[in-house]
């Protein structure tokens, strides 16, 4: 047994032992650490068969090529069992964070929750997801007034009154439900003179959004004045319907996400509008506010960034994100 000074200097040995155990287990110590090594990032989108989400990822890459950061990138294949398979493999390898837009919302719920009980900070891009409320944070559109403001130039373009198309997006999707839900905020109001003749679901997919409005128009009396989409591929997948029933320009055609192609049949007249909702800016904002958060410990303000969609036509083209990359 010690005994007088040398008992005592045993005690403080061990106290200042265990305050540098707490210190290092600390968020200050731990956001020191994170400055001085090189963080690794998963930057999963739901499928890179979109150019949507290639965007997405592409400037998920710039951003963290900008910031000195290393991206794994994740491509859900549009598939959440694969999705999430790469989360599990992201959370296993004890990755610094994520940044995901889900393929589905809830259905990737349990895997986010994984991710934030292994102390994993996750950053949400264009989908959100409500159920896990432990997530870092958010930076999307607001699908809801993207919605709106396809209506709106709807009501904008035909005063007097039309019949419309709608091609919905994915089952489950926050986006497509979201601007569903816009488009139907404005025109459910008025629709003794703006009446919605036909929507279903094209799932996002060209070929689907051909296929659906060759149906549609082969069953009709008489065409649409408008044809909205919730995003760009469905668009242009009725515009060749549209094209082959020797319909083009008698027809109103509205996308959603003012892709290159979309934005070039804008600049051309062959399609009226596209709706911008800057997916790169939504991208590269995430990744700041997710490495921010791991460098210095300062928490996204607000958790939840909506930026405001717009309706791209010939008049404004020039404020499209992607203007600089049509052929």
């Amino acid at each position: 047994m010690l005994s007088g000074p040398r008992r005592f200097g045993s005690l403080a040995r061990i106290l200042a032992l265990a305050v540098v155990g707490i210190a290092l287990a600390s968020p200050m110590s731990r956001t020191a650490e994170a400055q001085d090594k090189k963080l690794v990032i998963l930057g999963s989108l739901p499928g890179l068969k979109f150019p949507f989400f290639v965007h997405m990822l592409k400037q998920i890459e710039a951003e963290g090529k900008k910031l000195g950061v290393d991206i794994i990138e994740g491509d859900g294949q549009v598939s959440s069992t694969k999705q999430t398979a790469d989360v599990e493999a992201a959370i296993t390898r004890k990755v610094d964070g994520i940044v995901i837009s889900p393929n589905e919302v809830d259905a990737m719920a349990p895997a986010l929750q994984e991710a934030v009980d292994a102390k994993i900070p996750v950053m949400t891009i264009d989908r959100r997801v409500d159920k896990v409320p432990g997530l870092l944070g958010h930076v999307g559109a607001d699908n809801t007034k993207g919605g709106e403001a396809q209506a709106q130039l709807i009501l904008k373009l035909f005063p007097n009154g039309a019949t419309v198309m709608n091609l919905q997006g994915q089952p489950g999707a926050g986006p497509a439900i979201d601007r569903n839900k816009g488009l139907h905020n404005v025109l459910d109001p008025v629709k003794d003179k703006y009446k919605i003749v036909f929507e279903q679901t094209a799932e996002f997919d060209r070929v689907k959004g051909l296929s659906v409005t060759e149906a549609a128009l082969a069953g009709m009396k008489s065409p649409p004045d408008v044809i909205v989409a919730a995003n760009d591929d469905m668009i242009l997948g009725a515009m060749e319907a549209v094209k082959a029933r020797n319909l083009s320009g008698k027809i109103a055609l509205i996308g959603f996400d003012a892709l290159p192609e979309a934005l070039s049949r804008v600049k051309d007249g062959s399609l009226t509008a596209t709706i911008e909702q800057f997916p790169g800016l939504q991208s590269s904002k995430a990744l700041d506010k997710l490495v921010e958060y791991l460098r210095k410990g300062t928490k996204p303000d607000p958790k939840i960034e909506l930026l405001t969609p717009i309706a791209i036509t010939k008049d404004n083209i020039d404020k499209a994100e992607r203007l600089s990359e049509i052929k």
